[in-house]
């Protein structure tokens, strides 16, 4: 076996091997250029485009705010805010179903100590629960005042769900009373609630809601005595409160003492103050 290298026959000369492309050499040829003078005037156009619509686009932003903040006011906010809101209720309104439940949770897994948001129309002086019924507008019979023991004979309905804050916050809570639909059937006000909307005040009516009727008639709104199985706090609305899980909080009304229907939208204390009518979740 010969184990001599093998030598090329004189006088040829070997393939020179190419050197690999570098970065540049790539850019040049993606670019369809092959001078540096060439690549850095593309460079520097597409950094002229790039930089001039950023420009454009934050002179639009700066003009478009001045001009919704200059805009005409609408319910307690600019016009074009407003259209934006309305817009949202559209979308969301035909999502609402009885079968689009909030989702519920173990009593076990609920907050002890209920954080309580806001007491407008709750800390009137000289207000006593133990003489406090519950007013609602009828459309023929006048006016049905209701006590709190008269509610507690109805079927008692309990859960426990996360209770959703339009500031941001949340917190499991656990809520018991009456369903509002179950109050429409026992006081016989099916034509009623055959109209657009419901409307509820507090006693002294400082704080009020409008609040759609399916809204209202869906199976987990409740006309709510008890949380954290004991009895409504003040704090928290006593001696009746509205639970609605398929609203922001805000549309959750404490202390409840005046409930009418309508077919004309009912006025709403956040609503006047710019934020959303449906508030739905």
């Amino acid at each position: 076996m010969n184990n001599k290298a093998h030598t090329p026959p004189s006088g040829s000369n070997p393939a020179p091997i190419s050197p690999r492309p570098t970065f540049r050499d790539r850019l040049r040829k993606a670019m369809g250029h092959s001078d540096d003078l060439s690549i850095q005037k593309q460079i520097n156009r597409r950094t002229f485009i790039s930089f001039s619509a950023f420009f454009l686009l934050g002179a639009a932003a700066w003009k478009s705010w001045f001009w919704i903040k200059d805009a005409a006011q609408s319910d307690g906010v600019q016009a074009p805010l407003r259209k934006g809101l309305n817009i949202n209720e559209k979308i969301l309104k035909p999502t609402l179903s009885p079968n689009h439940l909030a989702k519920t949770y173990p009593t076990s897994q609920a907050a002890r100590n209920v954080r309580p948001n806001g007491n407008i129309g709750t800390h009137a002086q000289g207000f006593d629960p133990s003489t406090w019924q519950l007013e609602v507008a009828t459309l023929d019979r006048g006016v049905l005042t209701i006590g709190i023991d008269e509610l507690k004979q109805l079927p008692k309905t309990e859960f426990a769900f996360e209770f959703k804050c339009i500031e941001g916050w949340s917190q499991v809570s656990w809520w018991g009373g009456v369903k509002f639909s179950d109050f429409i059937h026992h006081y016989g006000l099916e034509r009623e609630a055959a109209l657009t909307y419901v409307g509820l005040s507090t006693p002294d009516d400082k704080y009020y809601v409008g609040i759609d009727t399916p809204s209202a008639l869906h199976p987990q709104t409740l006309l709510c005595y008890e949380m954290t199985g004991q009895p409504l706090p003040p704090e928290h609305g006593a001696p009746l409160r509205l639970i609605i899980p398929v609203k922001y909080g805000v549309k959750n009304l404490k202390r409840i003492g005046k409930i009418f229907f309508s077919n004309d939208r009912p006025r709403d204390y956040w609503f006047e103050r710019g934020y959303d009518y449906y508030c739905g979740l």
